[in-house]
C-alpha cells in the first residue's frame, strides 16, 4: 500500500500538471477511469524500468486504448531509487480489463519485457488503484 503522503503528492501533481488539458473540455464529469499504479523495483533496477517505459511501454499503452496521464518518482530518499508512480486512464472500468488483456498478449510487449529483463527481473511489486473523477475535479 502506498503511504498516504506519496498518494497525496502523486494526485496533487497530477491535478496541477493536467490543468492545461482541462481548458476547453466540457464541464460534465467524464466516465473515464483513472488508474494509479506504483511500481517498486528490485535494487538497482529503476533505470531499466524507466527505459522500458520510455522506449516501449508508453506507446504500447496508447496502442491498447490506455491514455498516458503522467509519470513521477518520489522525492523522499527511501523510495526515489526504486519507485515509479504513474497514472493512465481508460474509457471505462470494463475497457481497462480489455486494454490490459490486449496489452499483456501483445507480442511487442512480450519482446520488450523479455529484452529489458535479460539482466534479471525489474519489478518487485505493483500496487494499483482505479479512480473516477469527482464533479469538482479539474481533471475529468
Amino acid at each position: 500500500m502506498m503511504p498516504s503522503s506519496t498518494l497525496r503528492a502523486a494526485l496533487a501533481a497530477f491535478a496541477l500538471g493536467s490543468a492545461a488539458f482541462v481548458a476547453g473540455r466540457a464541464s460534465a464529469p467524464s466516465p473515464r477511469v483513472f488508474e494509479l499504479r506504483t511500481y517498486t523495483t528490485l535494487p538497482g533496477r529503476l533505470d531499466a524500468l524507466h527505459a522500458r517505459f520510455r522506449d516501449h511501454t508508453m506507446a504500447l499503452f496508447e496502442r491498447h486504448g490506455m491514455r498516458n496521464e503522467g509519470y513521477w518518482v518520489p522525492v523522499d530518499s527511501a523510495r526515489r531509487e526504486n519507485t515509479l508512480v504513474y497514472i493512465i486512464s481508460h474509457e471505462s472500468r470494463e475497457a481497462a480489463d480489455r486494454n490490459w488483456a490486449a496489452f499483456a498478449a501483445d507480442p511487442d510487449w512480450v519482446k520488450a519485457r523479455d529484452a529489458s529483463e535479460a539482466d534479471g527481473k525489474i519489478v518487485a511489486k505493483v500496487d494499483r488503484v482505479f479512480m473516477t473523477s469527482t464533479s469538482y475535479s479539474p481533471q475529468r
